[in-house]
């Protein structure tokens, strides 16, 4: 069971939680219906983003045997045989559908379109696509933009375009960042840990990370400022928040550049204790402003 748990990685799971976002700004959170949906949403996304978990590790098993640290993942390692790398993935595909089909007629076939579509998407992406540099990671960032786009249709609350666009910068900065990690095993080992990490270096990493983090930021300001999201919130302070991105930002290119540590965007965010309190800082922020003021 521990092998089945690393090989379906439920740790993952928490980059789902990105389908809660529009349910989140649209002031949904405390309506019970909504809340159900998107939570079912959410399994559903889970279960199938681990059926790809399964596939990713049983079409990489020769390229994590020569890895120092993926080659203890249960299928690299022979803890668990390709064939049940196959199973387990048939069968949380198959429990993400089921999850699925309990959500009601007017918003299933929208959430199930688009999780279908995103798991063809990364299948592609795990087959061949991952060794395209550039477009790996755009492809992982757009990844996230369609959990917000599920999370919408889930809720039935159509997305700003603002919110879609900071989640693709966002993911695609943190994406940048966890590429850098890959470029400085490559450097010090002489092997490259993907086959496309030869098309990246610390360079060009480096000014990615950099452009990605400023156009991220300037974004947020403008959604801060515009007239139709002051409205919305009704309150003019809404760019004070900035400074929790700002700080966000800064701590993550310093785990990547000075610590070196930007490998699993997940586990800094859940044992960094820094980068836990500024994102609960912004969300209680948030909350304050939509739900109490």
């Amino acid at each position: 069971m521990k092998d089945i748990l690393r090989l379906t990685r439920p740790k993952q799971w928490i980059k789902n939680f990105f389908v809660f976002i529009p349910m989140f700004f649209g002031g949904e959170l405390f309506n019970i219906h909504s809340m159900w949906l998107t939570a079912l949403t959410f399994f559903a996304f889970s279960l199938v983003a681990s059926s790809i978990y399964c596939y990713n590790d049983i079409v990489d098993v020769d390229a994590d045997r020569n890895h120092p640290v993926k080659c203890h993942r249960p299928i690299a390692s022979g803890a668990l045989s390709i064939r049940m790398g196959y199973t387990l993935m048939a069968v949380t595909f198959m429990l993400g559908v089921g999850v699925m089909l309990l959500l009601p007629p007017e918003v299933k076939s929208e959430v199930m379109a688009v999780v279908v579509f995103y798991y063809v998407l990364n299948l592609s992406y795990c087959s061949k696509l991952k060794q395209y540099a550039i477009l790996d990671v755009c492809i992982v960032a757009f990844g996230f933009v369609l959990r917000i786009l599920a999370g919408g249709f889930a809720c039935e609350l159509a997305l700003s375009n603002w919110i879609v666009i900071m989640t693709f910068l966002l993911t695609l900065f943190m994406s940048f960042a966890k590429r850098r990690d890959d470029v400085l095993r490559m450097n010090e080992t002489g092997e490259a840990p993907r086959k496309n990490t030869v098309r990246y270096n610390l360079t060009f990493i480096n000014q990615a990370i950099t452009i990605t983090a400023s156009v991220t930021l300037v974004c947020y300001i403008m959604y801060c400022v515009s007239p139709d999201v002051v409205e919305r919130f009704e309150t003019p302070y809404l760019y004070l928040t900035f400074v929790f991105v700002l700080l966000g930002l800064l701590r993550y290119i310093q785990i990547a550049v000075v610590d070196k540590k930007s490998g699993d965007p997940t586990k800094i965010i859940l044992r960094d204790y820094f980068s836990r309190v500024i994102v609960v800082a912004w969300i209680l922020t948030f909350l304050v402003m939509i739900y109490v003021i």
